[in-house]
């Protein structure tokens, strides 16, 4: 295969489609001679005539006929490697795996699943608990195919995509002594016990406490969880208080009551991210887009 022109391949079936040097060289856009010349080549390549010339055109040999099936679908299948169908999301079977925190999967992936079985109701969704570190690895190796996950987790040179900036409030059950307050003072706010999300498990401290140490203040955190999804059930218990991104709880949660904090706590961004070779894959672009359609259309406290 080393030496063989493919061109003449294609030659070979218009010629056999056409039945006629002239024909076939319109139908290619090569001229009557370019053409003749590759049938030359082609009787070489294959040691028949291939065709014999009739009043009217040409004829292939039995030779020839028997390479015009074999060639379609030859020619067929190279069609396909080549050019890439449009993804239809309706009847596609297509396995995806996502990787997120419990947060970002109640908040964004959940009403993901929605929209996809509306849309897409063939395709599987594995999710899977975040890749702080060798998350390039993860991605390159398509443990994942893309991450859920913020700036500062993902490497630079990775591509991603912007879904949504996230901001901080302050939940409390709808029985608290502050869930009345208009505005939260920073002494109510620290007179509280608190619950805070660990990730990694154990700490008792976070960024509000960083926020906090600025203003040589502290609040006292009395329980430390390793998941966001814990912090709603918690709150009912008692009196306590808890920092969390908003989309966690959202407009809708009749049991909480939302403030602002009483100070300043920087929001963050949540991105997409995937490996470049993804980039242009038909499907893979349609689940990027109809993730961050689903990001601008959840609701924003």
């Amino acid at each position: 295969m080393r030496g063989v022109d493919l061109n003449l391949l294609v030659v070979l079936d218009a010629l056999l489609d056409e039945r006629s040097v002239t024909r076939a060289a319109a139908r290619l856009g090569y001229t009557q001679s370019t053409t003749s010349g590759m049938l030359a080549r082609l009787r070489k390549l294959f040691g028949d005539p291939l065709f014999v010339r009739v009043q009217r055109g040409i004829l292939p040999t039995p030779r020839a006929e028997s390479l015009a099936a074999p060639l379609k679908q030859l020619l067929d299948s190279g069609k396909q490697l080549i050019i890439q169908e449009p993804f239809d999301p309706a009847n596609a079977e297509v396995t995806f795996t996502l990787s997120a925190n419990d947060y970002m999967q109640q908040a964004l992936l959940i009403p993901f699943v929605k929209q996809l079985r509306r849309e897409a109701p063939n395709i599987r969704l594995a999710i899977k608990p975040p890749i702080v570190t060798g998350l390039a690895d993860a991605l390159a190796k398509s443990d994942v195919d893309l991450a859920v996950t913020i700036p500062q987790f993902a490497m630079s040179d990775l591509p991603s995509r912007h879904l949504y900036h996230e901001h901080y409030v302050v939940a409390v059950r709808q029985g608290h002594p502050l869930a009345k307050s208009r505005r939260m003072s920073l002494d109510s706010f620290l007179g509280c016990d608190h619950v805070l999300v660990s990730p990694t498990g154990g700490s008792f401290q976070g960024p509000t406490d960083e926020e906090l140490a600025r203003l040589g203040r502290r609040r006292g955190v009395r329980y430390s969880v390793p998941s966001f999804l814990l912090v709603p059930e918690l709150l009912q218990v008692g009196d306590l208080i808890a920092v969390v991104p908003s989309r966690l709880i959202g407009r809708h949660n009749p049991r909480l009551k939302l403030l602002k904090p009483p100070i300043e706590l920087a929001p963050f961004d949540v991105i997409a991210v995937w490996h470049p070779r993804s980039n242009q894959d038909g499907a893979h672009r349609w689940l990027r887009a109809r993730l961050a359609a689903t990001a601008r259309a959840a609701s924003v406290v």
